[in-house]
């Protein structure tokens, strides 16, 4: 938000996270020799905690820094719930991307042929020639196509940079407005009121409309909305137990910590030294197919690594997910490259939403997996993720 089929294989993906769990827990900035990296996510008035899992040969590594909850001061804990925004992208993706391999759509079909007609009838074709202009808005003219949506080449504006709903759902409005209910459609037409960035296919322009527009084509290709359909092929297949679509449910399933926000605090909300609000609880429709996903670090960490060694998808779709090359080395499908200083790359996905960052990554093989977040939506200091990122995978000299 606003910033995946072979079952032998599947058994190994579903054991991976079985071997024992080494935990290291201190106040950020105790300078103890145990010191992680992770600490340094944390900030005493904008971020309360933050917490890492890493996996690897050697084991599974859980380390944490902060609190989960400002008033009891509970630590963050492996199992907590938690909202990932825009790495639900991964998952829409890989459905998309399943559905391309099982035939039952081509991505470069107009996605204006797997969309509602009433839907299909708003979308802008530009870049059409004036000899296209005779033709039937409605009907799969318009030159959008699934590949665009899926690299974020679509040219189309995202609903979240129109101003006035940033405000309301995101920001300074927040609190008034977080049990609100959104439907897709709508929030289609709120991004359809501005102007494209570009013509399809011309660049690359991250837009949360994409994949709201994604989640529409799988109902309608499917009959079943993106959240059952992804439950069926991905979250149930991998037994990601602590992970789920919400739709318009506004708490969060046990365990789970408090969530904070910075951009949507008000000062009559914000108490002592923090400048942050609590953000636990809204309704996750303002980010739909875009980002609405709870999970946990667990399960994040196998979802990235079965997706990543081919369990979710067959070789030439996941090719095609880690091709940048529509989105100038920038982005994938539903992934994105990290390059380390070290000269490794790495894949996998953010995701931010009032309340919650987290970043998931991963080799190539998906053998080597981080998965760290904060509780709070305030930027995230860039130096300290790439010091816990070259801390974990870049061998020292």
């Amino acid at each position: 938000m606003p910033t995946h089929t072979a079952l032998v294989r599947l058994a190994s993906a579903i054991t991976a996270l079985t071997c024992a769990v080494t935990v290291s827990a201190g106040p950020a900035g105790s300078g103890t020799a145990a010191r992680s990296p992770v600490q340094d996510l944390v900030s005493p008035r904008t971020v309360p905690g933050a917490a890492q899992l890493s996996q690897d040969a050697h084991g599974v590594r859980f380390h944490t820094a902060g609190v989960a909850d400002v008033r009891t001061g509970r630590p963050i804990r492996p199992t907590d719930r938690f909202r990932v925004g825009s790495i639900t992208k991964t998952v829409i993706a890989t459905v998309t991307l399943q559905l391309a391999a099982e035939r039952k759509l081509n991505l470069d079909d107009p996605v204006s042929a797997h969309l509602p007609a009433a839907t299909a009838a708003l979308l802008p074709c530009p870049g059409d020639s004036d000899s296209d202009s005779d033709s039937d808005s409605r009907s799969p003219g318009c030159r959008i196509t699934v590949r665009q949506l899926l690299t974020h080449t679509s040219g189309l504006f995202s609903y979240t940079d129109d101003r006035a709903f940033f405000r309301r759902f995101f920001g300074p409005g927040f609190t008034a407005n977080r049990f609100a209910t959104h439907k897709p459609d709508a929030l289609v037409r709120t991004a359809l009121t501005h102007p494209p960035y570009a013509a399809p296919g011309e660049r690359y322009r991250y837009s949360n409309t994409d994949y709201l527009l994604l989640g529409m084509v799988i109902r309608q290709v499917t009959g079943r909305s993106y959240a059952t359909e992804a439950h069926r092929r991905v979250i149930a297949p991998l037994r990601l137990t602590g992970t789920s679509f919400p739709g318009t449910r506004a708490g969060l399933p046990s365990p789970h910590g408090r969530a904070y926000t910075t951009t949507g605090a008000t000062p009559g909300a914000t108490t002592g030294n923090s400048r942050t609000a609590d953000a636990t609880d809204l309704n996750p429709s303002s980010a739909g197919a875009a980002g609405e996903l709870v999970s946990t670090l667990p399960d994040l960490n196998r979802l990235f690594g079965a997706l990543l060694r081919g369990t979710l998808l067959p070789a030439p779709e996941l090719r095609q997910m880690r091709d940048t090359t529509d989105a100038y080395g920038r982005y994938g499908m539903g992934l994105f490259p990290v390059r380390l200083p070290c000269h490794r790359t790495l894949w996998g996905h953010n995701g931010e939403i009032s309340g919650s960052y987290v970043q998931t990554l991963g080799t190539t093989d998906g053998r080597h997996l981080v998965s760290y977040r904060v509780n709070s939506d305030a930027p995230v200091d860039a130096a300290a993720e790439r010091a816990l990122l070259t801390a974990e995978f870049c061998p020292k000299a």
